[in-house]
């Protein structure tokens, strides 16, 4: 296939619906998480779940880069915006997730200039353009967006900026599913691997899933097709009692990753010993910070960063649905307190973030897609 529209083909997602149910054994439940939060979105926008027999429940992961920077990582980037001359500078759907001092949008109209920019490289400018004034970027993301951070570093040492610094808050998402498998909270069949992570770090590093707990994966692309397809790779190999990681997004993910990209985050990055993701809790070496090398482009080295831990606030459940183990639509506030609007929570706010995923395309249901599989 080689356009769009390929990919969304109502009669060949019939047909691979028709398969997948083919494959389900009588009486057994099958549970498979997509990591991504690009995954989920495409799953209920395009009613993928509906076309799945009711055997099959998908749950989703900690994929989504927003929703897992806990409440206190927002209060001292707004910390560091209240120092004297700081511009910091942020992704768009970071401007409104809230922390235990309100949003960056709330610190603004108190007086910061926190700023959104579409890349690091914007704030780089920003920081040429402002030499009196100390520009701080707030890197967050998995090792998607990791490479586009190492290389602006590369780019600030290069010139000798010193009025550049990054935040660093890249994390790694092996640990993560890691924590999820040792979860005692959820049983999983399998996994959708992540796509975009997938890009830069190839399909090789999700080997210990299938090798140590005996679970499939199928690194997935974000298409229906691709979504479906995935799906009955994972069941058949459950079927032939296979445990391996398969790469059905291969148009896109090489296997080994992207060396270029990987050897920029190796240059100027660094595990952390531990890093607090919400839901997860502590997760050991499981996020990213700048190498001594680049330690004066490193804000928590230029600054002082006060470390703060927020606890979530009682209502949100995003824990629990970062997690898998609660559906958005299960938390008490989901569509009524939370909404993107108003939101309480990070995954009511992230693109990628599930709750926004139910509440923007919850319009879908398993009746009405399936009478449209069955022709009706």
């Amino acid at each position: 296939m080689r356009f769009v529209d390929e990919y969304r083909d109502a009669e060949t997602a019939r047909a691979l619906a028709a398969r997948i149910s083919a494959l389900c054994e009588p009486g057994r439940r099958y549970t498979f998480m997509e990591v991504c939060g690009g995954h989920t979105h495409t799953i209920y926008q395009h009613g993928i779940e509906d076309y799945l027999p009711e055997q099959i429940t998908l749950v989703h992961g900690p994929g989504c880069p927003v929703c897992v920077i806990p409440m206190g990582r927002v209060d001292d980037a707004i910390h560091l915006a209240r120092q004297p001359d700081v511009l910091m500078t942020s992704f768009g759907d970071m401007m409104r997730v809230p922390g235990g001092d309100g949003s960056f949008f709330d610190s603004n109209a108190e007086g910061t200039d926190i700023r959104m920019v579409y890349s690091p490289l914007d704030a780089l400018n920003l920081a040429r353009a402002n030499p009196d004034r100390q520009v701080v970027f707030m890197a967050i993301g998995f090792e998607t967006t990791a490479p586009s951070t190492a290389m602006t570093l590369l780019r600030a040492a290069a010139e000798d900026l010193r009025n550049f610094s990054v935040f660093c808050n890249h994390v790694t998402i092996v640990p993560a599913i890691k924590a999820i498998l040792d979860s005692p909270d959820l049983r999983l069949d399998g996994f959708l691997g992540p796509g975009h992570v997938s890009t830069v770090i190839g399909c090789r590093p999700y080997e210990f899933i299938a090798r140590e707990y005996g679970k499939p994966v199928v690194v997935a692309g974000f298409e229906p097709l691709d979504i479906l397809e995935s799906i009955h790779r994972l069941m058949l190999q459950l079927r032939e009692g296979r445990a391996e990681v398969e790469n059905q997004y291969a148009r896109v993910v090489p296997w080994d990753g992207n060396p270029v990209a990987l050897r920029a985050i190796g240059e100027t990055m660094r595990l952390r010993p531990h890093f607090e993701w919400r839901g997860l809790g502590f997760i050991s070496h499981s996020a990213l910070r700048l190498r001594e090398e680049y330690a004066r482009f490193d804000a928590e080295e230029r600054f002082e960063v006060p470390g703060v831990r927020v606890a979530d606030p009682k209502a949100c459940q995003c824990g629990e649905v970062l997690k898998g183990v609660l559906k958005p639509w299960e938390c008490k506030v989901f569509g009524t307190a939370c909404t993107p609007e108003t939101p309480i929570g990070t995954c009511m706010v992230s693109p990628e973030g599930a709750c926004a995923a139910y509440y923007n395309f919850g319009r879908f249901t398993r009746t009405r897609v399936r009478e449209a599989v069955a022709g009706r």
